[in-house]
């Protein structure tokens, strides 16, 4: 065997040759980088000894100059990652005889061990977002970090940008305050955004400050479409017609992993393998939703290969490593080339083995997505949105936890919190916004004794009011606030249900909607109830269905448009959608790369606008709501609209013909505006903004909020900030989470732009176009909480496809 570079000391050469390895150089270069005092990204794949490339410089400094206290903290967006890890590294632990320490701390750790760890800590623990915050906030914290040398931030392109990455990086400041040397590692399989990415693992907001370690390239990967027996769907989520093509999979390889986009998509998708599984396979179930226990079992029996397939959400996106799997399954489109590559290296840990995949499209223009994904998979292209600024809510939470932890200054916490990435551009106005409301809740508050929680003293420090908020804080702590259902109440009789509150929020007074098979009419929204009365009519207004919510990113939808735009790259789509597209091509237009085609039509008595505006559905909901406001004002009585990710259909009772008027990108000024006044939705992201911020508190010692109490609290509070203190900081948190939301005002910003730039093609038809059909047939579709079925009106999908698709007898073209 070849000499290992002597990078490494001697125990360390010596493990590598035992194990009949050599270390990748990405490694070596980890140790060369830590050498050099470098805060460092390491982008490899999966595979690839990521993991161990960032632990090593700690061991290397552990095993040479041994030392109590913490030395090296390790930061998971997953606790099942953390508990894997933690198994992973004890390995080379024990088997060199190291004397290292190595525990982890999550909230599912015994109150006894999280004593004994501030007292006498590890010289390696690991840990998540939540429970950092945590410790960051208690008094012991300055002792427990001050030995710090190195924190590792695992997967660290899926926590940047989001709310929990906003935590985390104000956590890192205070870390780096405690511990001014303290070095950085963020490890990452895939990163679309390296700049932003290292300013983001920067201690002081600066790129440059960060070194780059890149692995070797990605392992190929075998991705392909899954053929089925049964014809593609025209319109549908949940992808049950290919359940016997997956279960035949499943029997062929060794172990599985099905990841679909909803949690009520697994569960239907799991019980129909049960139901093809005549071989007995052992299949499990896991997502976010299951109790930690049986979570914990079915990644156990993954671990030790006893598993055949385990259908999964994105619970299973992350870094466990399970060497046995063999093949990853997509059921319906990931919404992004970086998620698909993600997911694709959990199967094939091996590097000179391909990684398999199948993608199993839901419909036909799924179909699409999935080729999109396929082609930006082999050519490396990653996509997502980079980070944003920073949540003010957030932001207010850890100025209360830096409280608990110690009296402050504010311009010392003013600089400190600059420091991180996400709040770099912080102004001081904003921070002392969100330092007022900490302080008693701000101008229209301040009179209520229960928000005043801190006092200025006459040394102009900030300190917690009295003990007993310090230990409701830290029960609270955290930014992960979960969904949850309202009932649905019917005036004047009982409670039909649930529906997931997401739907409800994007709902209006006077829309009627199907469920539990009746039509209801939406009166409102009362503390957690959703009020309705019976409904006269056929057709729901807005309709609603359970599919992938996960985004859809904007390569992916310029990928979509430039296929439909390119008949030539067709050829590798399925026949049956090749014919889609050709016959639509014969009886309409395709849409283009720019620009916008809308559709007109007639039928059964209304008539239907059909736009292929591919921004994405919280963009075309937001679309839905503006334009069916501006058709009212024109006069042409729409009725509703339904939205998907590539398309919207408004119907109405007048045909629409000024295009430019109804497209106008005057739209995102007063109408926008006066729309969000008036949805229930900016309540409900309220409700969220107020709970992490800390006004509304989830737990208090001895008892825990329902949702009821916490929407009924909010939703008050949210009244008398509007009417007396509108810029209050927690209305400006809203507002920016709302329009980057479910409302997605940039990318209806972008789809408006080219709009204005490439025009719009009207083509007036007859009849409905194939194009759109699927859009309009999710108008026959409905979802109920809980509900286990995936349900066309079969008589009206037989209608409409056979109108569209009906030949000239002629010409043989369509009419």
């Amino acid at each position: 065997m070849t000499e290992i570079d002597p990078v490494l000391p001697k125990k360390f050469s010596d493990w590598f040759q035992q194990k009949g390895w050599r270390p990748h150089p990405h490694q070596l270069d980890m140790v060369a980088a830590d050498g050099r005092g470098a805060h460092t990204l390491l982008v490899a794949p999966t595979g690839g000894g990521k993991t161990l490339a960032g632990f090593l410089p700690s061991l290397i400094d552990l095993a040479s100059n041994p030392t109590e206290g913490l030395h090296t903290l390790y930061i998971s967006p997953l606790k099942a990652l953390a508990v894997d890890i933690q198994r992973n590294l004890m390995t080379p632990v024990e088997e060199m005889g190291l004397d290292i320490r190595i525990e982890t701390r999550t909230g599912d750790t015994p109150a006894n061990r999280r004593q004994r760890q501030k007292e006498n800590p590890p010289q390696i623990l690991l840990t998540t977002p939540e429970s950092l915050g945590l410790l960051i906030s208690q008094p012991e914290s300055f002792t427990l970090f001050k030995s710090l040398h190195r924190v590792i931030l695992d997967e660290v392109h899926a926590i940047a940008g989001t709310k929990r990455g906003d935590q985390l990086a104000l956590c890192l400041a205070r870390l780096s305050k405690i511990a001014p040397d303290l070095r950085r590692v963020g490890l990452s399989a895939t990163v679309a955004w390296p700049d932003d990415l290292r300013r983001y693992i920067s201690p002081c907001a600066d790129a440059d400050e960060v070194v780059t370690v890149t692995g070797m390239g990605a392992k190929r990967a075998d991705v392909r479409l899954l053929e089925t027996a049964v014809r593609l769907p025209w319109s549908g989520h949940y992808g049950l017609h290919a359940i016997p093509e997956i279960y035949q999979e499943i029997k062929k390889t060794g172990t599985a992993i099905i990841f679909v986009n909803t949690r009520a998509q697994a569960e239907l998708v799991f019980q129909e393998l049960w139901r093809a599984n005549e071989d007995a396979l052992p299949i499990a179930l896991h997502h976010g939703s299951l109790a930690r226990d049986q979570r914990r079992k079915v990644e156990a029996a993954m671990a030790d290969g006893s598993l055949r397939a385990v259908v999964a959400t994105s619970s299973l996106d992350l870094g466990i490593d399970w060497a046995s799997v063999d093949l990853v399954v997509q059921v319906g489109p990931p919404k992004g080339v970086s998620r698909m590559i993600q997911r694709i290296g959990r199967a094939g840990h091996r590097l000179d083995v391909p990684s398999r995949a199948l993608l199993v499209p839901c419909n036909r223009f799924e179909v699409l997505e999935c080729r999109c994904v396929i082609e930006g998979v082999a050519e490396g292209t990653l996509d997502g949105d980079p980070p944003r600024d920073g949540g003010l809510d957030v932001l207010c939470q850890h100025i209360m936890s830096l409280a608990c932890a110690a009296p402050f200054r504010a311009d010392d916490v003013f600089a400190e919190i600059r420091q991180a990435a996400p709040y770099q551009t912080l102004t001081r106005d904003a921070f002392d916004a969100a330092l007022r409301f900490v302080e008693d809740g701000g101008y229209a508050l301040k009179s209520y004794d229960r928000w005043k929680r801190l006092f200025l003293t006459a040394a102009g420090t900030y300190e917690v009011a009295n003990p007993r908020l310090a230990h409701r804080h830290r029960m609270n702590i955290g930014t992960i606030v979960e969904a949850v259902t309202l009932k649905v109440r019917l005036r004047g009789g009982g409670v039909l249900g649930e529906i997931e509150e997401y739907f409800a929020t994007g709902l209006e007074p006077g829309d009627t909607f199907v469920f539990a098979g009746r039509m209801l009419r939406f009166e409102g929204i009362k503390q957690t109830a959703v009020e309705v009365s019976v409904a006269r009519g056929k057709d729901p207004k807005v309709p609603a269905y359970m599919g992938g919510r996960l985004p859809f990113t904007t390569l992916l939808s310029d990928r979509v448009r430039a296929t439909l735009a390119d008949p030539t790259s067709w050829v590798e789509l399925p026949d049956q959608v090749r014919e889609w597209l050709n016959l639509q091509q014969w009886r309409s237009l395709l849409p283009g790369r720019d620009g916008l085609l809308v559709e007109t039509f007639p039928r059964a008595g209304k008539e239907y606008l059909v736009a292929y505006s591919f921004a994405g559905r919280n963009a075309h909901q937001t679309l839905g709501m503006l334009l069916t406001k501006r058709m009212e004002r024109l006069g042409l009585a729409p009725l509703g609209f339904v939205a998907s990710d590539y398309v919207i259909a408004v119907w109405g009772l007048h045909a629409a013909k000024d295009m430019q008027a109804l497209f106008d990108e005057d739209m995102l000024g007063d109408d926008l505006e006066a729309w969000m006044e008036e949805s229930s939705l900016m309540k409900r992201t309220f409700r969220n903004v107020a709970v992490i911020a800390g006004l509304i508190e989830r737990r208090q010692p001895g008892q825990e909020k329902t949702g009821r109490q916490v929407t009924f609290n909010s939703d008050l509070i949210y009244d008398v900030l509007r009417r007396h203190e509108p810029d209050h900081v927690l209305l400006q948190a809203t507002r920016a989470d709302a329009k980057g939301g479910m409302i997605d005002v940039g990318r209806l910003a972008e789809f408006l732009a080219r709009v204005k730039s490439g025009g719009i093609r009207h083509r007036r038809l007859d009849r409905v176009s194939p194009l759109a059909v699927p859009i309009l047939l999710e108008i026959g579709k409905e979802a109920v909480y809980g509900d286990a079925e995936d349900q066309l009106f079969d008589e009206l999908a037989e209608e409409l496809i056979e109108e569209a698709m009906r030949m000239d007898p002629q010409g043989g073209l369509p009419l």
